[in-house]
C-alpha cells in the first residue's frame, strides 16, 4: 500500500472495556493491548509510515486506583524488556513524550535503554506518551523559551513547536482513537491542529492491519484544506 501518510497518532483506548465485555480482568485488556501496538508497529513499518505516536499513560491516569497505575507502569517496563531486542532488529527507533521526572527509577532506566539502544535505527519511530499531558506539555515549552531568554516579539509558532516534546518530528496526518469515545483527551493538542480525526468503534486489543487500512484508505477519501 503506497500513501502519503509520514506520521499517525493514536489514542489506544478501550482496554478495560474490552476486558469487561470479555469478563476478564482489567489486566488482561492492557496486556492485549500490547499485541495490538506491536501488530500496528510492523504494519506502519509495511506501509512506509516512519512515524507513530501511542498514548500510553496520561498524565491524569495517576488518579486511577494505585493497583491499575502500578501494573501499567510494570507492563511498561516488562514490554520493553521482553521487546526491544526484537524491535531493534526490525529497526524501530524508540522514544518517549511527556515529564519522565515522576515515573519509578527503575522505569526511568528501562526507557532510557530503551532509546539509547534503538536511537540510531531507520525503520519506524515509535513515540511513546508516558505521563504525558498536552497542557503540562505546553506549559513547559513555555517556561523553556522564558529560561532561553527568548523576546516576545521573536516568540512565533515555529518557535512554541521547536520547544515541545515533539519537536523533531512532523505532525500528525492522523489521530485515530479508538473504543468510540469523541474527545481528544488532552492529547497533542498543538501538533493535531490540522490532523484528520477518525474515530474507531473497536477497542484497542482488537485494532488491527486491517483497521489501520480502513483508517489510511478514510483518510485518502478526505481533502485536507488547511482552513483555505
Amino acid at each position: 500500500m503506497e500513501n502519503k501518510i509520514k506520521h499517525i497518532a493514536i489514542i489506544m483506548d478501550g482496554n478495560r472495556r474490552w476486558a469487561k465485555e470479555h469478563n476478564l480482568p482489567s489486566a488482561a485488556g492492557h496486556k492485549k493491548g500490547v499485541t495490538s501496538l506491536r501488530n500496528i508497529v510492523r504494519a506502519c513499518d509495511e506501509f512506509g509510515i516512519k512515524y507513530l505516536t501511542v498514548y500510553a499513560f496520561s498524565t491524569e491516569n495517576w488518579k486511577r486506583s494505585k493497583e491499575e497505575v502500578d501494573f501499567l507502569m510494570d507492563l511498561v517496563a516488562a514490554t520493553l524488556k521482553n521487546e526491544l531486542d526484537d524491535m531493534d532488529k526490525e529497526g524501530v527507533k524508540i522514544s518517549f513524550i511527556g515529564d519522565s521526572s515522576r515515573l519509578s527509577e527503575k522505569l526511568q532506566m528501562v526507557t532510557a535503554d530503551a532509546q539509547s539502544k534503538t536511537n540510531d535505527n531507520t525503520g519506524v519511530n515509535l513515540q511513546i506518551a508516558l505521563n504525558y499531558g498536552s497542557r503540562d506539555e505546553i506549559v513547559h515549552a513555555v517556561k523553556s523559551i522564558i529560561n532561553d531568554g527568548t523576546k516576545s516579539d521573536d516568540i512565533d509558532e515555529k518557535v512554541i513547536s521547536e520547544h515541545l516534546y515533539t519537536k523533531d518530528i512532523p505532525d500528525p496526518d492522523i489521530l485515530i482513537r479508538t473504543g468510540g469515545e469523541k474527545r481528544i483527551s488532552n492529547y497533542l493538542l498543538w501538533q493535531i491542529a490540522y490532523s484528520e480525526v477518525i474515530v474507531v468503534d473497536e477497542y484497542w486489543p482488537e485494532f488491527d492491519r486491517c483497521s489501520l487500512v480502513k483508517c489510511i484508505e478514510e483518510f485518502e477519501r478526505r481533502q485536507r484544506r488547511y482552513g483555505k
